[in-house]
């Protein structure tokens, strides 16, 4: 498959009054054209910030300080501002977590959506309303013509959520990133958002990125899964190695809380205890430690490279060396 995106060994951080947040430490990834992938872990894991490097949208105090982000083997990281801003929306669609506070409130959904259209395409006015009219409907907004002239509190969420993902898609980008385009919609939406998605990639070949903190999201749209834990990727597979073999911890602790409506029980689910590190000040050996009810000297002091499992799968485990104790994955719900 040819390569639409490769991520080598990026590193951000933000420069703030109380010292250097690392907050992406060494994250290598790749994306095939026409190919989905999911990013999960926790709030803080550097997931929303290797995407927001990817689209160099840091904030003044944030800053790429190694690496690589090759687009159609252009690296982003060496463009200036005015050749990225030739590529963000045009090229590379992304859906921001909170449609809320990413649409402009002053301005109506119909505008929002013509403006990339007369800006990147160079359309008419009146091209661009029919285009924009077409996405608002391709994405399921009923009366598209009138909700073109809405502003977008008089949108409801999932409307909201459609609304911005045509936004994304209006340009026909290569690649979509999608940071947590579920959340805080009910599950009915939810399916309705991840379906389209799907219905979506398939119809127009794009590649697509989705980053959330739920495995169950992932399950259903993406052919392989990076897990993502203090800034650094802990483990990479496809779906089935991901769910049936993980071979990390800290995967195993992600599995352990995803409620099995297809089991008659009532144990609680397990949460995985502790908080995570601190990015101040990062951990030397492996950043979950900390909380790993498995972990061995050496994980305190040596951060562990990545141990092939097999073709393509990938974890960043000490316990994945040959000479360590041998461990069984620890998935199921409510066992010690």
């Amino acid at each position: 498959m040819e390569k639409l995106l490769e991520i080598k060994n990026l590193h951000t951080s933000f420069y703030t009054h109380v010292g250097e947040v690392k907050a992406v430490r060494g994250v290598s990834l790749d994306l095939d054209k026409g190919e989905a992938i999911g990013i999960v872990g926790e709030s803080g894991s550097g997931k929303s910030i290797t995407m927001m490097s990817t689209m160099r949208l840091l904030t003044d105090n944030g800053k790429i300080t190694e690496g690589q982000v090759l687009f159609n083997e252009k690296d982003l990281s060496k463009l200036r501002e005015k050749e990225m801003e030739k590529i963000r929306g045009n090229e590379i669609g992304m859906i921001f977590q909170d449609p809320m506070t990413s649409l402009n409130p002053v301005f109506t959904i119909g505008e929002q959506l013509m403006e990339p259209l007369i800006k990147h395409k160079k359309m008419s006015k009146t091209d661009a309303f029919n285009k924009a009219v077409e996405m608002l409907k391709l994405v399921g907004i009923p009366s598209p013509e009138k909700r073109m002239k809405q502003y977008p509190h008089e949108f409801s969420g999932g409307m909201r959520q459609r609304a911005m993902i045509a936004m994304s898609l209006v340009c026909a980008p290569k690649l979509l990133i999608a940071d947590e385009p579920t959340t805080a919609l009910d599950v009915t939406i939810q399916a309705q958002i991840l379906e389209l998605m799907k219905d979506l990639k398939s119809k127009i070949d794009m590649s697509i990125i989705l980053i959330t903190h739920d495995l169950g999201v992932v399950a259903d749209v993406c052919n392989r899964i990076y897990v993502m834990y203090g800034g650094t990727i802990v483990e990479s597979g496809n779906s089935r190695d991901i769910f049936y073999n993980p071979k990390h911890p800290y995967t195993w602790g992600l599995l352990r809380s995803i409620p099995n409506p297809k089991e008659d029980i009532k144990e609680r689910l397990k949460p995985i205890e502790g908080t995570p590190p601190d990015l101040l000040k990062p951990p030397a050996g492996c950043p979950f430690a900390p909380r790993c009810e498995y972990t061995l000297k050496i994980c305190l002091t040596e951060r562990p490279p990545q141990f092939e499992a097999n073709k393509g799968h990938c974890s960043a485990c000490w316990l994945n060396h040959p000479d360590a104790p041998k461990v069984e994955a620890n998935i199921e719900r409510g066992n010690s």
